[in-house]
C-alpha cells in the first residue's frame, strides 16, 4: 500500500549528526526513527500519544514521536535517548534514574527521561510537584512514579558538570 503514496525526503539533525531519509508521506516520526535510522530507544506502546514512551525532544520540546509525521519533522533537531550517554558515560540524568531506581521493566523510561531533561533544562531546581506535572502525560505501569521524582529532583543531576553539555 506504500508505494501507492507519495513519497518525501525528511532531513534532520538527529542528536548532532545530520541525517536525511526517504519515507512514505504518512510515516509516522516513531516508525521512521526506529526503522529507517535504528533508533530503537524510543518505545511504540499506544501509537495514539496517550503513553509518552515515544517521547523524544523537537527543538527542545517534548514530542510524541507517535503523533508527529516524519515530514513535519524535516529541518528539526532531533533528540533520542541514544544522544544522550557519551564516552562510555550515562548522561546525569540517566544515572540517576539508575541511582534511584527509577525504572523496572524500562519500556517508559528512555521518554521519562527525555521530558525530565525538557524540564530540567528550563527549571534547573524543580519542585516533586513540578517534576509530577512534567511526566504527567508519561505512563508507567512499574514503579509508582516516586522513584521516577526522586531521580529528577535529585540536586547532584544539576549540579553535575556534565549536565551543562546537555
Amino acid at each position: 500500500m506504500d508505494e501507492d503514496i507519495g513519497q518525501s525526503v525528511v532531513q534532520l539533525t538527529i542528536n548532532g549528526e545530520s541525517a536525511a531519509f526517504t519515507v512514505p508521506i504518512r510515516t509516522s516520526l516513531s516508525d521512521a526513527l526506529r526503522d529507517k535510522v535504528g533508533l530503537t530507544g524510543l518505545k511504540q506502546g499506544c501509537e495514539i500519544g496517550v503513553c509518552g514512551s515515544c517521547t523524544i525532544l523537537v527543538d527542545d520540546k517534548p514530542v510524541r514521536s507517535c503523533l508527529m509525521l516524519a515530514v513535519q519533522a524535516s529541518g528539526c533537531r532531533i533528540e533520542t535517548i541514544e544522544g544522550l550517554a557519551g564516552n562510555g558515560k550515562l548522561h546525569p540524568l540517566q544515572a540517576s534514574f539508575q541511582r534511584h531506581h527509577g525504572l523496572q521493566c524500562g519500556f517508559c523510561t528512555s521518554g521519562m527521561v527525555l521530558t525530565a531533561l525538557a524540564l530540567l533544562r528550563e527549571t534547573p531546581e524543580p519542585t516533586r510537584e513540578q517534576a509530577r506535572e512534567a511526566i504527567s502525560g508519561n505512563l508507567c505501569r512499574c514503579t509508582g512514579y516516586e522513584t521516577i521524582i526522586d531521580a529528577i529532583v535529585d540536586p547532584d543531576v544539576m549540579s553535575d558538570p556534565e549536565f551543562a553539555n546537555g
